[in-house]
């Protein structure tokens, strides 16, 4: 009798951990270039309640197949809301992406998806963080994202400097900010109201649940040093293939093998002990465009880009290398894992990508966890890096938490 009672304890402990794990980001492997796009290029996924928000995909079976969305609310820390789809949701289920297109004399087929919220049938009602699904006819999803709609309620001036701690005054960066309540109440402002702290828009590496380190008035100041820095890392790499044919100081040659595109990039060495040297980036987003054709969205072509990275000589052991961005949504999945090539003495890989403009950037990971701290290309505190913070209030009788305020930073501007 104990045996069945641990038992049926232990199954509850593992339902009750599996309904409280955060959702993560998803897509199936015949879909590409997902991004919240704004005038063709990927942003970060946060957005004022009420603005308009466009997500695109490619379906490279280059098809007319019936895609459908729903959108589920969740809690500042990523558990399901306790909020009912009609608390939040003003229109049906089961709504269809009506705005598609085939592209148009490219040698990858494909259908491009556009979806842009709210519709006059379909609006979010509420601020607060969301997922957005993409699923097909057998409700199979295709693609998850999380995003997060919030209020101007709050001003967050936000100030990006060096860390005190001077093991780390070139390599990381802090984000000290406050959060201005103005004359509105708040219940117990200093539990009631919570914050997360983001790096380039990125969900692989946000900070939460930080506490206001004091108040000053109906403000709250938020000046850590440790528990709010993040590894710096360096400008993100790039390469440019609008020009199709074109080799450029990125790419060493372009071929067309078996009906498609191939971009070879120079082989990347190790910039870790090269020192910073500044070059502009987009922060990781990607941009598609092509100067053979008038619509980036279904004249870009998708060509194979050959990636190669060289580590140096004296990097640990045990390291395992991804090609990431927001054009893969920094994945760390087997399609983005680099492999070692014994002969050239480098890792590589292969990544079918969308023309036009892309930043990428090698992530180490150790025994499955990332090492920022071992980042292939170095860490350097003058990366201009933007960083985001996102202020969440609940009530002591709310049932979900409100989004009520953004603040942004730019390490461009990073001080002592």
């Amino acid at each position: 009798m104990r045996i069945k009672v641990v038992s049926i304890i232990v199954c509850l402990l593992l339902v009750v951990s599996m309904r409280a794990q955060a959702p993560q980001n998803f897509t199936a492997d015949y879909i590409k270039s997902v991004g919240f796009m704004s005038n063709n290029r990927a942003v970060n996924p946060f957005f004022q309640l009420g603005d308009s928000f466009t997500l695109q995909f490619d379906d490279l079976y280059g098809d007319d197949s019936d895609y459908y969305y729903r959108i589920k609310a969740y809690n500042y820390d990523w558990t399901p809301s306790k909020l009912r789809p009609i608390d939040y949701i003003d229109g049906l289920d089961r709504q269809r992406i009506l705005t598609y297109e085939n592209s148009f004399n490219t040698l990858q087929n494909y259908t491009n998806y556009k979806l842009t919220l709210p519709t006059p049938r379909y609006r979010i009602l509420k601020s607060g963080n969301y997922v957005l699904e993409i699923y097909n006819q057998d409700d199979e999803v295709i693609i998850r994202r999380k995003f997060v709609l919030y209020e101007n309620a709050v001003n967050v001036p936000v100030q990006i400097k060096r860390a005190r701690n001077l093991d780390f005054i070139e390599t990381k960066q802090n984000v000290e900010f406050s959060v201005l309540l103005g004359e509105a109440v708040y219940q117990n402002p200093v539990q009631n109201i919570k914050v997360a702290i983001f790096q380039n828009g990125r969900w692989d590496s946000f900070i939460t649940d930080i506490k206001p380190q004091y108040t000053m008035g109906n403000d709250l100041i938020y000046k850590y040093d440790e528990q709010t820095q993040f590894w710096a890392s360096n400008q993100f790499l790039n390469f440019d293939n609008s020009d199709i044919k074109q080799v450029t100081n990125m790419i060493g040659s372009i071929t067309r093998d078996n009906g498609i595109y191939n971009t070879y990039l120079y082989t990347h060495e190790s910039r870790k002990s090269k020192g910073y040297t500044y070059f502009p980036d987009i922060n990781g987003s990607f941009y598609p465009r092509t100067i053979n054709g008038r619509n980036a969205v279904t004249e870009a072509e998708y060509s194979w880009v050959y990636f190669s990275f060289k580590p140096e000589e004296d990097t640990p052991t045990g390291l395992d290398y991804y090609v990431t961005g927001m054009f893969n949504d920094y994945a760390l999945i087997p399609a983005n894992k680099m492999n070692y090539n014994e002969e050239k003495g480098y890792y590589e890989q292969t990544m079918l990508v969308k023309q036009g403009f892309t930043n990428f950037n090698y992530t180490a990971v150790y025994k499955g966890v990332v090492s920022p701290d071992l980042a292939p290309d170095g860490n350097f505190a003058m990366t201009t890096n933007r960083y985001q913070v996102i202020v969440y209030y609940r009530g002591n009788s709310d049932l979900y938490d409100r989004a009520i305020g953004i603040g942004e930073g730019n390490a461009e501007n990073i001080v002592y």
